[in-house]
């Protein structure tokens, strides 16, 4: 049986099985568009600028290391171009040569540098991102259960995203099931009093490919 038929079979069951069962059970159904209830909190929006403040400081780090590199490319560069003169005499060409090898050890370290700075900042963020989520995510599913607890519904369906097979788990809903508002309302409530905890998520930069001279 597919998702979709079965979700449908449940409801039915549920509706039906309810009213023999009992006269006195009632099956109270809600809605929640959980898209919209994330997007509307605060701590959602803080958290975004949050995020873009440590994506930048993250790329303003990465840009100067990537800085360093390229004036270490054009150190090397012009270190090759003096010991291919002909004019050049040994001693001059040996110093150069000495200091060709370093530089380009330098270079060498800070490539790698760059590169384990990029997977060990975008892991950090990813983490963050997560954590940042799941606690948004926490605080409202705690207020939809308050509402649950409080007003005795039986199920409560995320109106905003689709099943398994790729259509809306509610089809259709009267408006008077979604209690949407009232959620965004509860959770706004909270600021300035909630502990804020958001965090960023992952850079998208890309790994430096450098060629040494």
């Amino acid at each position: 049986m597919k998702p979709y038929f079965a979700l449908s079979a449940l409801l039915l069951t549920l509706a039906f099985g309810a009213g023999t069962a009992s006269a006195q059970v009632t099956l109270k159904i809600g809605t929640v568009d959980m898209k919209r209830v994330f997007e509307s909190y605060y701590r959602t929006k803080d958290a975004e600028a949050k995020i873009n403040e440590a994506r930048n400081a993250a790329k303003k780090e990465l840009e100067d290391r990537m800085d360093i590199a390229k004036k270490l490319v054009e150190e090397v560069r012009k270190l090759d171009d003096d010991i291919n003169k002909p004019e050049l005499s040994k001693e001059a060409k040996d110093q150069k040569l000495k200091i060709r090898s370093e530089k380009a050890g330098e270079l060498n370290n800070l490539d790698r540098e760059i590169r384990e700075f990029q997977q060990s900042r975008e892991k950090q963020l990813q983490e963050q991102s997560v954590r940042m989520r799941a606690g948004i995510v926490d605080d409202i599913k705690k207020v939809v259960d308050d509402k649950v607890k409080a007003d005795n519904y039986t199920l409560v369906f995320d109106k905003s995203g689709p099943s398994l097979n790729g259509v809306p788990v509610v089809l259709n809903a009267h408006e008077s099931y979604d209690f949407t508002d009232w959620v965004v309302t509860a959770l706004n409530k909270t600021k300035g009093t909630a502990t804020e905890t958001a965090a960023p998520v992952p850079i998208p930069v890309a790994t430096p490919k450098k060629k040494l001279p």
